[in-house]
């Protein structure tokens, strides 16, 4: 079947699986887990997990029970780790598809402690200790009422006690030794076998970070774990809108919604096919650059739905045809630079990612998805 498309992603699963190594040369003797929640970062939870599967990786971390069902249909034997736990109603799928729940309250423990005794089974289950993020997890006080309750604790086997950290992708800041010795404080009456606090970032923090796992997410989709250095990752993904139409512009006349651009000079102004629809966000508008071959351009006017428009006054007339590549990311504009420029982090770039792309898998087990 012929192949129609405006805009295509290229995404690398063999850069992905040397990201996996890369990380996990950094580990000695603790597990790498991968995240893939949010259908891998946007890159896709199926072949991004099987090219994961292939490098070695046993664990995954997604966000909901959702997709963790999602994920179990496709991988029967992997460990499943869901962050946000079983919500009321969800604990039978929990252990239908053997999952591992993260608990973050003493009421989800609860829940799950009677869920577990009411069917005479016990269920595996994790623990998240609030170290400072206020988001999920067991404050100080929980975690000591906890160890004073040990009934609560005789349904539930536990694999690890976890949390997060909130800074780590500033190795100088003060807080990730706070972290650091809220977790081990807290870890050890919780009472569980393994130990969990680096993320990406946290990897990079050093030994006393990785106890018995750490959970890579975005380094393994090129995002750089350590800002303002050279980027030890691999870059995962490429972008590439096509050239609908060049036209010439003249002094003063506006382009794009709202005129929020106007030329300087007799321009030429190329409409691209790819716009906040396809996830080139909308802040991208008037701050973005694209490259043309190897020339710089930038985002003239408003993005707008399905089109994004360039000043390509000063690219040669033979990489102005129609259908000619623009690459919105690639080698030289990775995400992290085009997350700059949104004001936003490359997260957000690679969670936007639409449906409408050609995706093309290279590289890795994953590419006959």
């Amino acid at each position: 079947m012929t192949e129609i498309s405006g805009a295509e992603l290229t995404i690398d699963l063999g850069a992905v699986q040397a990201n996996y190594r890369t990380l996990q040369s950094h580990l000695a003797g603790a597990e790498l887990a991968a995240v893939v929640k949010a259908d891998a970062y946007g890159l896709g939870l199926g072949p991004v997990v099987r090219a994961l599967t292939e490098t070695g990786c046993e664990t995954f971390f997604v966000a909901t029970a959702a997709e963790a069902v999602q994920l179990r249909g496709s991988e029967s034997d992997a460990n499943i780790h869901v962050f946000n736990g079983p919500l009321p109603g969800e604990e039978a799928a929990f252990l239908e598809h053997a999952l591992v729940p993260v608990l973050n309250s003493l009421e989800q423990v609860q829940n799950w402690s009677a869920y577990c005794t009411g069917i005479g089974a016990p269920g595996l289950a994790d623990i998240q200790i609030d170290t400072g993020m206020s988001r999920l997890g067991l404050e100080a006080g929980d975690v000591a009422r906890l160890a004073g309750s040990p009934e609560l604790l005789q349904s539930i086997t536990l694999d690890l006690a976890l949390s997060h950290l909130a800074c780590a992708d500033q190795p100088d800041h003060a807080m990730n030794n706070e972290q650091l010795a809220a977790f081990e404080a807290g870890a050890g009456p919780i009472g569980a076998p393994r130990h969990s606090l680096a993320s990406s970032s946290g990897i990079f923090l050093g030994t006393e970070y990785h106890f018995d796992m750490a959970r890579a997410g975005a380094a393994l989709f090129g995002l750089n774990p350590v800002p303002g250095n050279p980027n030890p990752m691999r870059q995962v993904i490429r972008i590439q809108g096509k050239i609908l139409q060049v036209r010439s512009v003249d002094t003063h006349r506006s382009v794009g919604y709202g005129a929020s651009h106007q030329a300087t000079r007799s321009a030429k102004i190329a409409t691209v096919a790819i716009g906040y629809g396809d996830g080139y966000l909308r802040a991208l508008s008037n701050a973005g650059t694209v490259f043309i071959d190897s020339h710089e351009v930038p985002v003239v006017g408003r993005v707008s739905m399905d089109l994004t428009t360039l000043d390509v006054t000063d690219v040669p007339d033979g990489l102005l045809a129609l259908g000619q590549p623009v690459d919105f990311a690639g080698p030289l504009n990775p995400v992290d630079r085009i997350a700059e420029q949104a004001g936003t982090i490359g997260y957000e770039i690679l969670t936007s990612l639409g449906t409408r792309y050609q995706r093309h898998y290279v590289g890795g087990e994953g590419n006959s998805a």
